[in-house]
């Protein structure tokens, strides 16, 4: 899997969603922001701003990536106890990032800490696969099975669902919460169901048969091509200011 990849193509998901929400958080006139969790530095390369830009990972190769893309300052580091002052970033950002954490509240209140007060913090998307819809009925077994396995691998594939109670609990006043729409209202290029099927394959691989898989890929392409897939799994948002 070319993971930088994967990780622009879940930018794409976001981008009109960032636009509106770096808008809001004064993006143009901050002198420090911050990602935590930036992998390969998909969206910080992105950022047109003039405030020094931040990035932690606890991934070494991702990181080395994110050199290659971006500018920023990285750093290797938990999310949980990031390594900075308190009161150092006017925006302090995950995407994608909660659902995979063993303690998300912890990571909500250390992001809270090292933003100045009256600073913004944002969770750009987070999913709740609880809600996932897909369509034909014979491909309802694939958002389980999905699920299933993101909870083998450690992360909570509901948690999205909970994202606007977490920034209360952190003690981030919530300024604005929804879900984003912008990936369900076209249909995926063959190119975005290719990645798809590469992610679920690798993810089902020792759960669920080879047979079984194929089996569901095929109907699912078959569905595209009719016009009558629906595959929609809701996706969080919050922003939130610091006290």
């Amino acid at each position: 899997m070319d993971w930088h990849r994967r990780f622009i193509q879940q930018a794409e998901w976001t981008r009109e969603l960032r636009q509106y929400l770096f808008q809001r958080a004064r993006l143009a006139v901050a002198r420090h922001v911050l990602e935590v969790g930036c992998g390969t530095g998909a969206i910080l390369v992105e950022l047109r701003t003039a405030a020094a830009l931040h990035g932690l990972d606890l991934s070494l190769p991702d990181l080395k990536q994110a050199g290659f893309h971006t500018g920023a300052i990285l750093t290797c580091g938990e999310a949980y106890a990031l390594p900075y002052p308190s009161q150092t970033f006017d925006i302090t950002f995950c995407h994608f990032l909660l659902l995979w954490l063993k303690d998300p509240l912890a990571t909500l209140q250390d992001m809270a800490r090292v933003t100045r007060a009256g600073g913004h913090v944002l969770a750009l998307a987070e999913p709740d696969y609880s809600g996932r819809i897909d369509r034909p009925k014979e491909l309802a077994s694939l958002g389980r099975w999905q699920a299933e396995s993101l909870r083998r691998q450690g992360a909570d594939p509901d948690l999205g669902r909970r994202l606007a109670g977490l920034f209360t609990e952190a003690g981030i006043e919530v300024i604005e919460t929804g879900s984003l729409g912008g990936r369900e209202r076209r249909p995926l290029t063959p190119e975005e169901r290719e990645m798809e099927w590469a992610v679920l394959e690798a993810d089902l691989a020792g759960m669920v048969t080879d047979e079984d898989i194929q089996r569901m890929k095929k109907i699912d392409e078959q569905a595209w091509r009719r016009g009558e897939r629906v595959l929609h799994v809701p996706t969080h948002f919050a922003w939130g200011r610091a006290g």
